[in-house]
């Protein structure tokens, strides 16, 4: 074979090898999952401009590259866009609970849609209130694409809607709509400033509003009481859905002068020249509020986080990664402490006294019925044998031993001692139905079997009224009350050798285990359907408040 056959079949070879590998190399790209994780950009902010609303892109335009004085950006529209504030209308968890509870009460359609939108979709709701339309979000409501507020629902709890709250009160909002463009009043925290700049730009005369500072603006939403019907759909009554304003009023907290903007919304390093717009010599403004709107809502967050082209999200990954940054050093430094006060061992008997020191303005955990804390307790031997455990969490979003994951009917009580493996401490507060029955329907809650969150420093659980009370084993622990709880656990240790280590954590849970599958058992919803493909294909293992650990001879 002379040199040009053989380098003529040589490059086949090499051809026909390298097509072999190519296609080895593609087959396994396609059935191995990627090593890296994709991000996204995020779809721009709304852009719009209805009777009495303007969209956050409009406001975005001026308030945005805001520095503060150690250079960190401060933009608002930047910091906004991914909480749960800017996603309210977006929030899968919310849109399945409203079908679910239309679906389950029909006859209270309007009722149900209306008392949503108005916190959920407020510029849309207060525009079609105003105009005398439907306020309704279902079908061809607010969530529906071809309706004409559809733009302003899912603009969530945007800048003129909050801006413009006059004379707010607990559990309703105001806002003037007699005025007309460009005489619109827009409220904040300073002076009004160059008002022809903001009245030829967006149509708002810019004014001081000591409201913007107070809780009672937040609370005009978070103040929340809900209709509730007995077995035969007939309303009886209203029930107090969340009242972390009310609780936050039975604090010390307001006599200190800590608002609910000092901890969700915390100020700047030194003042920032709060616009852009020319021409140039704006003054700068402290302090300066940044618009965090920090909660614990982890759960919501990360599934939008990974939804964001699903979701049509204005917010990017990179966005979504600093607010759960954000919400992470807030249960870290600013929620609870969790302490071993004592650790005894006398005999087989090792005796611990745990003590929670509650940090925050408010119960905790905050708000809807759905979110539980509670203590986490592994005590294990000199081999790392486990001993004692207490709370464990399943990746399935359940508590080992907890009653109630295990028995809908059933739930856990509030302990003041714990001897056993299959007893909890868990912070929560479980609903009861007409019937006096445990229900994780929001409708058919009339009142709380158990309401054992932990209270806020000052909070009197003695005089406390019926919506903000304590409920269950907890009312009369002496050990509970506001800003702390003690609990002491009794461990038989006979058959293992110490020294012991025991370890403790509190940790967290948007949502509970049996409130999702009450949820989910809703049939025929599309809403509903797509929420439990996102929470299945979330991580379910709750967060860590706080922890602590020590080794006991």
């Amino acid at each position: 074979m002379n040199a040009r056959v053989k380098n003529k079949a040589y490059y086949m070879f090499i051809c026909i090898t390298a097509a072999i590998l190519a296609i080895i190399i593609i087959a396994s790209c396609q059935s191995e999952p990627a090593t890296t994780t994709q991000t996204f950009a995020g779809l721009p902010l709304a852009s719009f401009e209805i009777a009495d609303f303007a969209g956050s892109a409009n406001c975005a335009i001026c308030h945005t590259s805001l520095e503060d004085s150690a250079g960190n950006d401060v933009s608002i529209g930047t910091q906004w866009r991914s909480t749960m504030m800017a996603n309210a209308a977006k929030d899968p968890f919310w849109q399945a609970m409203v079908a679910s509870e239309v679906a389950r009460n029909p006859q209270l359609k309007e009722v149900i849609e209306d008392k949503c939108a108005s916190c959920h979709m407020p510029m849309a709701y207060t525009q079609a209130d105003t105009d005398g339309s439907s306020t309704l979000i279902l079908d061809d409501g607010f969530l529906n694409p071809d309706n004409p507020l559809n733009v302003a629902a899912m603009d969530g709890n945007s800048c003129s809607l909050c801006h413009q709250i006059v004379d707010p009160e607990l559990g309703t909002y105001h806002i003037d709509t007699s005025t007309d463009y460009p005489d619109r009043l827009l409220y904040g925290p300073y002076e009004g400033y160059r008002q022809s700049a903001m009245i030829n730009s967006v149509g708002f005369i810019n004014l001081y509003g000591e409201q913007t500072t107070q809780s009672t603006l937040c609370g005009s939403c978070h103040c929340v009481f809900t209709p509730y019907v007995d077995n035969e759909g007939n309303v009886q009554g209203t029930f107090p859905e969340q009242t972390p304003c009310l609780e936050h009023i039975n604090s010390v907290y307001p006599q200190q002068g800590i608002e609910c903007q000092t901890c969700h919304m915390p100020t700047a390093d030194g003042a920032v020249i709060i616009a852009i717009m020319p021409p140039t010599g704006i003054p700068e403004r402290e302090p300066f509020w940044q618009h965090y709107f920090i909660g614990g809502n982890s759960l919501i967050l990360e599934i939008l986080k990974d939804n964001i082209d699903e979701f049509s999200i204005t917010a990017s990954t990179e966005d979504f990664n600093a607010t759960l940054d954000r919400l992470a050093q807030q249960l870290d430094d600013n929620t609870a402490t969790l302490a071993i006060e004592e650790a005894e061992l006398e005999g087989d008997t090792l005796t611990l006294l745990l003590n929670i020191e509650q940090l925050v303005g408010h119960k905790f955990p905050t708000g809807f019925p759905s979110r539980r804390t509670w203590i986490h307790l592994t005590v294990t031997d000199n081999n790392g044998n486990i001993v004692f455990e207490s709370g464990k969490p399943n990746e399935d979003g359940s508590i080992t031993g907890n009653d109630a994951d295990e028995d809908a009917a059933a739930y856990e009580p509030h302990y003041s001692v714990i001897t056993q493996p299959d007893q909890v401490q868990i912070y929560e507060s479980i609903m009861n139905n007409t019937d006096g029955e445990v229900t994780y329907t929001l409708l058919r809650g009339s009142g709380y079997l158990k309401d054992n969150r932990l209270l806020p420093l000052g909070f009197d659980k003695g005089n406390a009224e019926a919506d903000i009370a304590v409920y269950g084993e907890a009312s009369s622990d002496a050990d509970f009350i506001g800003g702390s709880d003690s609990i002491t656990y009794l461990i038989n240790t006979s058959g293992y050798s110490g020294p012991f280590t025991v370890t403790i954590e509190l940790l967290y849970q948007t949502l509970s285990y049996q409130f999702a599958t009450d949820l989910f058992t809703t049939e025929g919803e599309e809403l509903v359907d797509d929420f439990a493909s996102s929470f299945d294909a979330a991580d379910k293992m709750p967060k860590v408040v706080t922890s602590a650990s020590q080794t006991v001879s």
